[in-house]
């Protein structure tokens, strides 16, 4: 290697060498921003294990405001001394309980009230008709530690029960912790997962570890710096947090940084090859990034604030969340990584250090054709008309299956994958109680109607019973029926007076079935028809409200997250056929993602469906994710086409880009399937249906369908812009890059070369 040092030159060689600043400040530069970025990793690194301290897994908190289930949970403190989160303790036998088990079982329950966060309040036993099973009501504060609680219940019951008798800890407080339970590994596995998928792929494509370590190092700190923005924002009320957009903030960061981080990577090497200068090589290299790091974040962020438009808050407050993620990821991949990698230099690359080789990379103007995309190149010259055509007609088979997929809503109790004692206990006390126990339905009406909607909840088929909310009743409740409020002890003790708030009273209509139920949800339905004027909260009022809003969103954001990337397109194209077409490809590309997705989870995996939000977040990720690697390849061969002529263009963006967004979609894809650790049925979809359709757009769609389409089209490809007009022949072409592949193939370039056509060593 030469090591004298030489005039700088570009691609091109025609550029004069840029002025350079003192060496002093290009020292101390560099050396600031790595410090800066330290201390922000330094104080953002502890808020790992704060994340909980502002996040809440509560479902009716992210509801519309104007939604009946909320409004119903912001009245329950009127109607209750408490807002404690009730259990339902199950207690089932093969045989009908004797009255000493039934003793027995009464104080196993009983001295549930000595666990810490359990309240007082706690039901008597309520032994079933079969006398095979007991159930009771243990409510546990809110401001408690809800896992241990219910893990300290469960311990008890099973340390007190009568031998052959099994106890169960179920209802809200037992799915809640089931949830809990389930996001505990984001703050560790999740993030080990994922570093290490991406840091294996990254030693495989750069053969070489020092450079990932800094690839990676580049990632972590824009994921401390940004939890550390989004955690103090989520405690000053501006966003809201739960362990879904957490995993996702995760995730995102980690897939976007290393993706924009390898884009940088590729120009910096680019280069190191025109250069001796490690100075002018980062500026370089920084340069000629912006652009496209830029284009790519703008595009993600716009279709994420899009989200901004949900009624849902879990969904609208992704938006800002995971926009402030992408945000310091770029700001990470153009600060933190050029001043690692200048501080290391070609040392970086070690043991494969690029050559100083001006004149070889003049002569071919970047062009790297040996290995698989000097091949595929040649084949969309031949035959780009069959390969787009052949292409879309699988794609469109594959998308054909999306109108499968069941996304209208999963039980809470399917929320969770694997094993759940909250699961097997509500399908206990479906068997010997009416299966809505412990999860009523909450209607809330003036207290002069109180009968009139008694009435009407008695008269609802999958009603079991119903009782109004009272403070004179030790239970808190009063059975209601036709002839109004029973009292709570034998005849002539009084009549228990229920509880008014404002004029309202409230009702709870004891479910037949699971409150989590497509039955419960119809019966609810019923009620709200029956009870206009009236308000219907609780669990299965919040899956209805939830589920409502989520169609809602998906119909909504979808149209408008294509309108708005399609305008990015227009304007960084300058043209209107490419990106129609572009954003046409993506979308084709996601609705193939959703087909196999779909077939994957309904006759592979034997999901129960998928929630409404599955596919609109699916979308997002797919659609703004996916349209970067189109952005990348198509800036790129527009820049070529002005020299060369729009299908040479095409060919030389195809080639020259190939490895490195190969490279970023392996790492993005890696990063989502890294979701799949996580047992929440909702994460484990999204982790599939992203990381199938990244891979798919990485390496059919961008790879043979954008470029077999623009080839066949040429210069038309930039219509209505002046390039449509003077882009290039279409019938001649300029420069055979096919017939370059075949001599690069050969052995004619040298090896350096040869190794830059690798993934990761070409430019974007």
């Amino acid at each position: 290697m030469t090591k004298t040092r030489q005039p700088t030159q570009t691609v091109s060689g025609t550029d004069a060498p840029p002025h350079k600043p003192a060496k002093w400040l290009r020292i101390l530069l560099p050396a600031l921003v790595i410090i800066v970025w330290l201390v922000g990793g330094a104080i953002g690194g502890p808020y790992f294990g704060k994340v909980s301290e502002v996040s809440s897994n509560d479902q009716t908190t992210y509801l519309p405001e104007s939604a009946d289930a909320t409004q119903v949970q912001r009245m329950l403190s009127d109607f209750r001394e408490s807002d404690d989160i009730r259990a339902v303790v199950v207690v089932a036998a093969p045989d009908p309980l004797t009255g000493a088990e039934l003793e027995a079982v009464s104080q196993g329950i009983a001295d549930l009230a000595e666990i810490p966060g359990v309240t007082a309040g706690i039901s008597p036993a309520i032994p079933s008709e079969d006398g095979r099973a007991v159930q009771a009501f243990v409510p546990i504060e809110s401001s408690a530690d809800l896992t241990e609680a219910v893990e300290a219940i469960s311990t008890s019951l099973r340390n007190s029960m009568p031998d052959g008798a099994s106890a169960y800890v179920t209802g809200p407080a037992g799915f809640t912790a089931d949830l809990v339970n389930g996001f505990a590994g984001i703050d560790g596995i999740l993030l080990a997962v994922a570093l290490l998928a991406v840091f294996v792929i990254l030693v495989l494509v750069y053969r070489s570890l020092l450079l990932p370590v800094a690839v990676l190092a580049t990632s972590l700190f824009a994921l401390c710096v940004a939890l550390l923005s989004v955690w103090w924002l989520a405690k000053a009320g501006v966003l809201m947090l739960n362990g879904q957009t957490q995993g996702i903030l995760f995730i995102l960061v980690i897939g976007a940084a290393t993706d924009y981080s390898l884009l940088y990577v590729s120009r910096f090497r680019e280069e190191l090859r025109v250069t001796t200068d490690k100075w002018t090589a980062s500026r370089q290299a920084v340069r000629k990034s912006v652009e496209p790091i830029a284009a790519s974040g703008g595009t993600v962020i716009a279709g994420l604030l899009c989200l901004l438009l949900s009624d849902l808050k879990s969904n609208s407050s992704l938006g800002p969340v995971a926009s402030i993620g992408i945000v310091f990821a770029m700001l990470s991949a153009l600060t933190l990584l050029p001043a690692l990698l200048f501080a290391f230099g070609r040392n970086a690359f070690w043991p494969r250090l690029p050559a100083y080789e001006p004149d070889v990379v003049a002569a071919e103007h970047g062009l790297h054709t040996t290995g698989i995309w000097g091949r595929l190149a040649g084949a969309i010259k031949r035959r780009p008309r069959t390969i787009w055509l052949v292409t879309t007609g699988i794609l469109l088979v594959g998308a054909f299956g999306a109108t499968s997929l069941n996304a209208s809503g999963v039980p809470q109790s399917e929320l969770v994958l694997g094993a759940s004692e909250a699961r097997d206990g509500q399908a206990v006390l479906g068997e010997h109680f009416p299966g809505g126990s412990g999860s009523p339905v909450l209607v809330v009406v003036p207290e002069a109607e109180l009968q009139s909607a008694a009435d009407a909840l008695l008269a609802q088929p999958g009603i079991n019973s119903v009782s109004v909310r009272s403070a004179d009743s030790a239970s808190g409740s009063a059975p209601v029926t036709a002839e109004g409020i029973l009292p709570a002890g034998p005849p002539g003790t009084p009549v228990p007076l229920p509880t008014v708030a404002d004029g309202n009273i409230m009702l709870e209509g004891t479910l037949e079935e699971a409150a989590d139920s497509g039955a419960a949800a119809d019966v609810v339905r019923g009620i709200r028809a029956s009870l206009p004027e009236a308000l219907v909260g609780g669990v299965t009022a919040t899956a209805i409200d939830t589920n409502d809003a989520s169609i809602h969103d998906r119909n909504l954001i979808i149209p408008t997250v294509l309108a708005v990337i399609l305008a990015i397109l227009m304007l960084l194209l300058r043209s209107v056929l490419a990106p129609v077409l572009l954003v046409l490809t993506t979308v084709l590309s996601f609705g193939t993602a959703l087909g196999v997705a779909a077939f994957m989870f309904n006759h592979v995996f034997k999901f129960p469906g998928a929630d409404p939000a599955v596919p609109l977040y699916g979308f997002i990720f797919l659609v703004a994710l996916g349209i970067d690697y189109n952005i990348f390849l198509m800036t790129r061969v527009r820049e070529e086409s002005l020299q060369h002529g729009t299908r040479p263009g095409v060919i030389r963006g195809l080639v020259i880009t190939g490895g490195v967004i190969t490279s970023a979609g392996l790492v993005l894809a890696a990063t989502f399937s890294a979701l799949a650790v996580i047992p929440i049925l909702f994460l484990v979809q999204i982790a599939f249906i992203v990381a199938f359709g990244v891979l798919l757009d990485t390496f059919v769609v961008r790879s043979l369908l954008v470029p077999a389409l623009a080839y066949d089209l040429g210069r038309t490809i930039w219509w209505p812009s002046r390039l449509s007009r003077t882009g290039g022949s279409d019938d001649g072409e300029m420069g055979d890059v096919a017939g370059t592949a075949a001599a690069g193939e050969s052995g004619s370039l040298p090896r350096e070369d040869r190794d830059a056509a690798a993934p990761g060593g070409t430019t974007a």
